[in-house]
């Protein structure tokens, strides 16, 4: 009897532990629940703009299109931890004007020529108004892989380099506006040289105070197609053989494009060699000293 009795004590007792554990267990699931609301209210606060730390922001692609020579970029401003505006440019390889100024001007003729329902400028315009209202560059959605949506009314061309852009640039965060003041400049040397016969230009353009193209490249003193041309066509040929001339003037382009100062080239000798640039070998004297006259009137 008494054998039983203990039974019963120590069946009592397993029961009580085990009901007092699935307690605690139950009454720690808030705990986890209120922590996972709180990583979706992160989320949704994320999304939805009012976590964007104030400033300016830009990121643009990292190569001009082989196709059209132009290469975009996107320049957006946050303010109480929203997009309030932005701005998708773009530069053409050969630099000078930016491609919404050009599109303005009626120089990027895609109504005239093309049949487009809208000049670029005016459809570019109705993305950045998008992403405003949106203030997500995620929300888009595209119908096919070129980029094309039926999400914005009037906009016919490919917006997907827009909101890519827009999406990298919030996420490497507020980088500000470079040095130099937005636009196009020009600078050449003031005579041909007498034993070449060749003057060398030079064109940037600057979108948020960066320099975003640059072309150098030069004209004879007897016509003819430029010096960039007749390289790419194999008319003008290094004496010394090697890497064509404007594979190397590319390259000194690049340096400028990269270090955003003219002056941070350091050279060789007298000439203007430089070993600063891998796989140059002409002299680049000539066109950071004309890259840094034309940068005079962007101060």
């Amino acid at each position: 009897m008494k054998k039983l009795m203990n039974l019963g004590l120590i069946l009592i007792l397993v029961l009580s532990l085990l009901a007092g554990c699935a307690g605690n267990e139950t009454a720690e699931e808030p705990a986890s629940n209120e922590q996972e609301n709180q990583e979706t209210n992160s989320t949704e606060q994320t999304n939805d703009g009012s976590e964007y730390k104030d400033g300016i922001y830009f990121a643009q692609e990292d190569k001009f299109n082989p196709e059209s020579g132009w290469k975009y970029m996107v320049t957006l401003e946050v303010k109480d931890g929203k997009i309030v505006s932005a701005d998708w440019n773009g530069a053409n390889i050969n630099a000078g004007i930016d491609k919404k100024t050009t599109s303005k001007e009626g120089k990027y003729q895609m109504v005239e020529k093309g049949g487009a329902q809208a000049p670029w400028y005016e459809q570019a315009e109705k993305a950045e108004a998008f992403l405003i209202d949106t203030q997500d560059p995620t929300a888009i959605e595209y119908k096919d892989d070129e980029g094309h949506t039926d999400a914005i009314s009037g906009v016919s061309i490919h917006v997907k380099e827009f909101f890519t852009l827009a999406k990298e640039a919030l996420e490497n965060g507020p980088v500000g506006k470079g040095q130099y003041k937005d636009g196009a400049y020009h600078a050449e040397e003031d005579s041909f040289d007498e034993n070449s016969g060749w003057k060398y230009t030079v064109d940037l353009t600057v979108i948020n105070g960066n320099i975003v193209a640059a072309n150098w490249n030069g004209v004879h003193k007897d016509g003819g197609d430029d010096k960039n041309t007749q390289s790419m066509n194999g008319e003008y040929v290094m004496k010394e053989g090697g890497t064509p001339w404007h594979e190397q003037a590319m390259a000194a382009e690049e340096f400028l494009i990269d270090s955003q100062d003219p002056t941070a080239i350091q050279y060789s000798d007298d000439e203007g060699h430089t070993d600063a640039i891998s796989g140059v070998s002409i002299h680049v004297k000539e066109f950071f000293e004309l890259a840094q006259k034309a940068l005079a009137d962007a101060k």
